[in-house]
């Protein structure tokens, strides 16, 4: 996958697109692979990165959500169930099996999540994970030795799904590709074409050489997340917003508050949501938080409070408690609920469920929705999309296919594993040239060979787009993350054949974003 490819099939596509989808995250990349994998033209265009905004700031979990089973908000979970087992199946090579405990510290605690995780069980039925099932006090600490003890009464330990957010929207834009599909990273709509009222495409402008397009669609199809009615506003200036966003923040702590292969849920903290503790890529991802924000940002920060009250939470669950001082991380991302028509919910209350909306000037616009739906929500996307643009109906056939990198016996331990085949590949350049194997930085197992795989395979532009998303070190260290730019830029640089002004203008704009990511 190379981007002057991509740009150069724009250059040379004389004719009308089938789809135009603007928008490069969980939205917009299944609504994409959709529209091509039922044989349709499609270009998907991204303002930044792929999965530069909400979708690479997820809490790794591919679920049900047994939360919103709380609030009786069964169809969704029924829905979330199913596209959870057929994802499973579709990307093994980054998508697991992860195993949480319930703690119990109140006597009623017990029965009552146990019935609603039995039902969770049979909701899942042939596509589930595994039964959940009561533990003594003593089967509890031994799944999570770091529990608090005092008053603990025990446990319930079910299954969900984990997975590495980014990386799966990189093999998505992969699979897009491998379709048919032209995928473009930091292309950025600037306004819709109209011809007889009716939107008949987009003008974009390339964010790295600042040339302008006119693209032609027979449908255009609106799929940015929380920025969702800055499109429909150039549709229609006095459109009524749709999208109240909601902040969640994480916090990434070391492996030794969490040092089995098993995750925390607290079913019910003092905002009234839940909260994660889960092992990943070695480290502990705890979250999450619900905060209403006005606007929408590409780079949204942590507040104070929501630190506070994530460690302060936390801490009431753990023998250690963490401090700021334990932190390698915090990042934030925007859930993008589609807003209720009361208007008055509060935000941890708004369903997941997604919206397809067709404006009547014929702009379609998908709101809502979680990772886990994805491909549904771009299965139902484009079934409403096809109608508008009067294209030949063909059935979906997403439900079985396998996304770029699809291996199935993978062995999470072995540190690659999370590029599925590709890590034959990138063996490979090592083999051939071992320096490509030393690692960027003692602190995290990312080697030279990802950074120059990413560059030359999979469209990173920038050292941000290796570091944050190709690699996750940014989440994982962000303090390791800044020793790891100079080299990162070297290698980019070289493989892209751009200047040494460009590399030092990068490893700065760097710096200065992953300071964001520490507490001060």
């Amino acid at each position: 996958m190379n981007r002057d490819d991509m740009i150069e099939k724009i250059n040379t596509y004389y004719d009308v697109w089938d789809c135009i989808v603007i928008g490069g995250g969980a939205s917009g990349l299944g609504v994409a692979i959709e529209a091509a994998s039922r044989g349709y033209t499609c270009v998907l265009l991204e303002q930044s990165d792929f999965s530069k905004g909400t979708s690479s700031r997820s809490t790794k979990l591919i679920h049900g959500g047994v939360r919103y089973l709380q609030q009786g908000d069964v169809s969704l979970v029924l829905e979330a169930l199913h596209e959870r087992g057929l994802l499973r199946q579709n990307a093994p090579h980054l998508v697991s099996n992860q195993k949480f405990v319930v703690p119990n510290y109140e006597w009623w605690d017990g029965p009552f999540y146990r019935v609603g995780l039995k039902v969770y069980d049979i909701m899942a039925g042939k596509l589930g994970l595994g039964p959940s099932k009561s533990l003594s006090k003593k089967e509890t600490l031994a799944a999570i030795p770091t529990l608090r003890r005092k008053g603990l009464r025990g446990g319930i330990v079910y299954h969900d799904g984990q997975f590495d957010d980014s990386r799966l929207a990189v093999n998505l834009a992969q699979t897009l590709e491998e379709k048919g599909g032209t995928p473009v990273n930091y292309m950025k709509v600037t306004g819709l074409l109209k011809t007889g009222g009716m939107v008949s495409g987009v003008l974009a402008r390339d964010m790295e050489r600042g040339e302008e397009y006119e693209i032609h669609g027979r449908v255009v199809i609106n799929a940015t997340g929380v920025f969702a009615d800055s499109i429909v506003k150039m549709d229609d200036p006095h459109a009524q917003d749709m999208i109240k966003p909601s902040q969640g923040i994480h916090l990434v702590l070391g492996k030794e508050f969490l040092p089995g292969d098993t995750a925390i849920m607290v079913p019910h903290t003092d905002d009234g949501r839940v909260l994660f503790a889960v092992p990943w890529l070695e480290k502990v991802v705890v979250g999450t938080t619900d905060t209403p924000v006005e606007e929408a940002s590409l780079e949204p920060r942590a507040f104070d409070e929501e630190v506070d009250f994530v460690l302060k939470t936390a801490g009431k669950y753990l023998e250690k408690v963490p401090s700021r001082s334990d932190v390698l991380s915090v990042f934030a991302g925007l859930r993008p609920l589609a807003a209720p028509p009361e208007g008055g919910k509060p935000t941890k209350e708004i369903s997941r469920s997604h919206k397809v909306l067709v404006s009547l000037s014929g702009l379609v616009t998908l709101v809502g929705g979680k990772w886990t739906t994805y491909r549904k929500m771009g299965e139902d996307t484009i079934d409403k999309a096809a109608l508008v643009a009067g294209l030949e109906e063909r059935p979906s056939t997403t439900a079985n296919l396998r996304i770029h990198g699809w291996l199935k016996n993978v062995d999470t331990g072995e540190f690659l594993h999370s590029y599925g085949s590709d890590a034959i590949a990138i063996k490979r350049l090592i083999r051939n040239k071992p320096e490509l194997g030393e690692r960027l930085d003692p602190a995290l197992p990312i080697v030279r060979a990802e950074i120059l795989w990413a560059t030359r395979n999979e469209m990173a532009r920038t050292v941000e787009d290796a570091l944050a998303r190709r690699t996750r070190a940014l989440f994982l260290d962000a303090r390791a993350s800044i020793r790891m730019a100079p080299e990162a830029a070297k290698i980019m640089a070289k493989e892209l054949k751009f200047s040494r002004k460009w590399q030092k203008n990068q490893v700065k704009e760097y710096i200065d974003l992953a300071r964001g990511y520490l507490l001060e």
